[in-house]
């Protein structure tokens, strides 16, 4: 099912603008993002076609079932409970029944965990930006070589820098595991014998080092040792780097950049932003989708804020939700019986009026 055909069946409860545009921090260049309630056809409900959530090729449009957008309520999902809190001048269409739904049966000190809860993902996603834009990684991978290293006495040199210190080759080096020795390895070498080794590495993107046969007599001429467990991290972060690199927003990433600040400034103004709307839900019992500070918020989105700054600022927010939620009037947790209630007469309603 598609959004033109909840439209066109008349199968749509809710829509309302989303975003930027609700939270009043929308900017000449931000996108228009909407959000709605929809309900099944009965035979559809009933029978094996329910299809809990509808949305666009680049998901700026999601509508969500009745049921579904219910249990989420019910969850005090962020996205969720402030689409009920919708502010009027950005309700594209409501009806009526959707009024048997009210904010204030939907608060609770949940929301403490999932808003506080989704702002420190904000600050996770944040943290792990700034390191990409801090420490880029080149293109080429790094080979298991890079992470090998001939011990010395009480210390270690790269494999690397040794070869080129005695004028070897890695291709006439051969490695024999040491028993009992995680990751540690004889070197031998075979340069004018008449056997060849397969070298430390014989691939450029091998995934561990090479074990050569040797001839008994052979001596060793050094122990390899091979940091497996730093190369496999190195290799997953190298991984996420080029995927986020391949998937990123060019614009946003210029604007970031741009700042000097080194850090996801759209993220950790979201982080502050849901902060001070878990700290009001808590405090006042009351959500204002719609910001009243828009240029302080925009300021940490143009990157006006130092770093540390914004996540003392998140600091103090987060202490003064934990005291206020200790006094709040707010129950635990929304009623979930009353809510389906709410729903079931919703759901009778609906389906009587097409019977």
């Amino acid at each position: 099912m598609t959004i033109k055909e909840l439209k066109d069946r008349n199968l749509l409860l809710f829509e309302c603008l989303s975003g930027s545009k609700a939270y009043g921090l929308d900017t000449p260049q931000s996108d228009t993002d909407i959000k709605g309630v929809y309900y099944m056809p009965k035979d559809m409900f009933f029978g094996l076609k329910y299809i809990p959530q509808v949305s666009n090729e680049t998901n700026d449009e999601v509508y969500y079932e009745i049921g579904r957008f219910v249990e989420l309520l019910i969850k005090n999902n962020p996205n969720i409970v402030e689409i009920l809190a919708t502010p009027n001048d950005c309700v594209i269409y409501k009806h009526p029944l959707m009024d048997r739904l009210q904010i204030d049966l939907v608060l609770s000190k949940l929301c403490k965990e999932t808003f506080g809860g989704y702002a420190l993902t904000q600050i996770k996603k944040a943290k792990g930006l700034k390191k990409k834009i801090v420490n880029p990684m080149p293109k080429t991978r790094k080979s298991v070589l890079d992470f090998c290293f001939i011990t010395q006495a009480y210390s270690s040199v790269k494999a690397n820098k040794w070869l080129k210190q005695h004028n070897l080759s890695n291709a006439n080096c051969g490695l024999s595991k040491i028993p009992n020795g995680k990751n540690l390895y004889a070197l031998f070498y075979s340069e004018g014998n008449d056997f060849s080794y397969r070298g430390i590495v014989n691939k450029e993107f091998a995934n561990d080092v090479s074990v050569s046969s040797i001839p008994n007599g052979e001596k060793e001429i050094a122990y390899v040792f091979f940091n497996k467990d730093s190369y496999s991290t190195y290799c997953k972060e190298h991984s996420e780097y080029w995927d986020w690199v391949g998937k990123r927003n060019e614009d946003r990433y210029r604007l970031n950049k741009k700042h000097g600040k080194d850090y996801d400034a759209k993220n950790m103004m979201h982080t502050i932003r849901l902060l001070q709307v878990a700290l009001e839900i808590v405090r006042d019992g009351k959500l204002n989708v719609k910001r009243a500070n828009r240029d302080e918020l925009l300021a940490i989105k143009r990157g006006e804020f130092e770093y540390q700054e914004v996540l003392e600022m998140a600091e103090v927010l987060m202490q003064q939700i934990e005291k206020e939620t200790v006094y709040s009037k707010l129950k635990d947790n929304p009623d979930e019986k009353e809510m389906e209630n709410i729903l079931i007469e919703i759901r009778e309603e609906l389906y009587n009026k097409r019977d």
